[in-house]
């Protein structure tokens, strides 16, 4: 069991969902994330990546929102992403900022942002 006394805070995106059903097959279905929804509030899981999505009636709220995923690991997700041919998935390429990442919207407007500085490849 870990010790919460000397353990590292970690932050977790929060975003907006308009139908967890829906959002919950979409992580599950194409990005390969196991979740579990509690009411109106999903967490969904893949490895070290964790976001919690909570029920919103207004597509402002999504269309709006977006997280950072980062890591050496996103060079293998872009692979298998394109494999299973997942929707919306932009190319991966270095950006102006030095970045080398890839976007992909979720079905509601989340933009999920993937990451890695070209030297990390």
């Amino acid at each position: 069991m870990s010790d919460p006394t000397t353990d590292k805070a970690i932050a977790i995106p929060v975003l907006a969902s308009l139908n967890i059903a829906e959002t919950a097959a979409f992580y599950r279905d194409h990005l390969g994330f196991a979740g579990e929804a509690f009411g109106d509030y999903l967490i969904v899981r893949r490895e070290a990546m964790e976001i919690h999505f909570w029920l919103a009636d207004d597509r402002r709220y999504p269309e709006h929102t977006s997280c950072y995923i980062r890591g050496g690991q996103v060079v293998a997700l872009h692979a298998e992403f394109t494999a299973k041919g997942v929707p919306g998935l932009s190319p991966f390429e270095v950006r102006p900022w030095n970045m080398k990442e890839f976007y992909i919207h979720d079905p509601h407007g989340n933009l999920l942002r993937f990451g890695c500085a070209p030297q990390e490849i």
